[in-house]
């Protein structure tokens, strides 16, 4: 019996300060991301989510209220821009990274693992590539690489399933439902249902409600 209560405080100790542990990391990031982001006060930066703002703007990234965030969005050095609305939900693993333009509209929700990127992430010249590797890893002055990029827009209402890949340059329809591990290359219209690997197909058209 005192093993069995003994056992059982031990846990609730544990717990508690587990629980405050986490309480106070989040407090810590919470203060860091208002510094390098325009956060609306309900907006939600899970544990596991992350802001890497490498421009230094703070204007560059916009979360909407009650908006919760589990991955990751990043601004490029040489620039960028995030903005995400109104009760959004970004899944854990999700990457959304931008040197020029990604805007998400209200109530979208992202699942886990998406990619969304507005660029080619490196320069396609092997030298390049190089001096951008040993700049990124401290070894060399700041270069301005061309990443090719292209905006993004992402409409209201729209669901995009686990594993996607969002390429530069593309548009998503309000109401859209990317189906899970899609690679979109080009634009997707309202209210489509979309599914594919190696070429996004059109399979249907969501009606929407009159709610």
């Amino acid at each position: 019996m005192f093993n069995k209560l003994f056992r059982y405080i031990s846990y609730k100790i544990f717990y508690l300060g587990r629980v405050e542990y986490r309480r106070r990391i989040g407090g810590i990031k919470r203060r860091h991301y208002d510094t390098v982001a325009h956060l609306h006060p309900e907006a939600v930066i899970e544990t596991e989510g992350s802001i890497q703002n490498l421009s230094g703007k703070k204007d560059a990234v916009h979360v909407g209220k009650m908006s919760h965030v589990r991955g990751e969005l990043l601004i490029f050095e040489q620039g960028g821009r995030i903005e995400l609305g109104d009760y959004c939900f970004i899944g854990a693993g999700t990457h959304i990274w931008s040197a020029a333009s990604v805007r998400i509209g209200h109530r979208v929700l992202i699942s886990h693992n998406v990619n969304i990127h507005d660029n080619i992430s490196h320069p396609l010249d092997a030298g390049e590539r190089h001096l951008d590797f040993l700049h990124i890893f401290g070894k060399q002055p700041a270069t301005s690489p061309d990443l090719r990029a292209e905006a993004i827009e992402i409409g209201d209402d729209a669901w995009i399933g686990f594993n996607v890949s969002i390429l530069k340059g593309v548009k998503i329809g309000k109401g859209a439902i990317i189906g899970a591990c899609a690679v979109i290359t080009r634009d997707v219209p309202d209210y489509a249902v979309v599914v594919g690997k190696a070429e996004q197909e059109i399979i249907r058209y969501n009606k929407p409600s009159q709610g």
